[in-house]
């Protein structure tokens, strides 16, 4: 039992808990300008953004930001695009490395990685549906063909990799994968009857 005589300290608190006693100390004066500025920041933010208006907020700037952006991808598009007929395919280890990584990501589940041709058509061969020049091969992956499943690649696919893509897969001609499908433009044998 405490001695009631006992001198009390003057920053401890008349309650206790659990035999914790609460110390009324001063927060330091760091801490207290600090709440104090922030508190300012804020009010001043509050102003300037929500109250009278005089800024943009993070939605405004970043809406106008998108437009701007797909007005450059739009005006990217529409250059490269204006300019397929004269484009030729690329011979740059580089350029045709990234065609590559391109081609496995999006192109192989259709055509297989060696182009031997899966849902897609054969790139090997000398049987192309839709032209056999480079530009036609340009038009097919910007525009897709949608009737047979190919996507566009428009929109997700920038002109450069659309570039390397199409110079990666033009690398494919005359080389010979096993069991390619066979040319879609030619009658397919037929299968034998079970029952013969």
């Amino acid at each position: 039992m405490s001695d009631p005589h006992e001198s009390k300290d003057p920053l401890l608190l008349d309650h206790e808990a659990d035999g914790i006693k609460e110390l009324d100390n001063n927060l330091p004066r760091w801490w207290v300008w600090l709440f104090v500025l922030c508190t300012l920041h804020a009010t001043g933010y509050m102003l300037y953004f929500h109250v009278f208006k005089i800024g943009k907020l993070q939605a405004a700037e970043y809406k106008e930001e998108a437009e701007l952006g797909d007005g450059l991808k739009v005006a990217a598009q529409s250059k490269f695009e204006s300019g397929m007929d004269t484009l030729q395919p690329s011979k740059d280890e580089v350029v045709l490395a990234k065609g590559h990584q391109t081609y496995e990501m999006y192109c192989s589940p259709c055509h297989r990685p060696d182009g031997g041709g899966l849902v897609g058509p054969n790139l090997c061969d000398d049987y192309w549906i839709h032209g056999p020049k480079f530009s036609d091969n340009l038009k097919t992956i910007v525009n897709g063909i949608p009737v047979k499943g190919m996507l566009s690649w428009k929109g997700m696919l920038k002109p450069e990799e659309i570039h390397a893509v199409a110079s990666y897969i033009y690398t494919f001609r005359g080389t010979k994968p096993p069991n390619p499908k066979l040319p879609e433009n030619e009658q397919q044998p037929e299968k034998p009857s079970e029952f013969e």
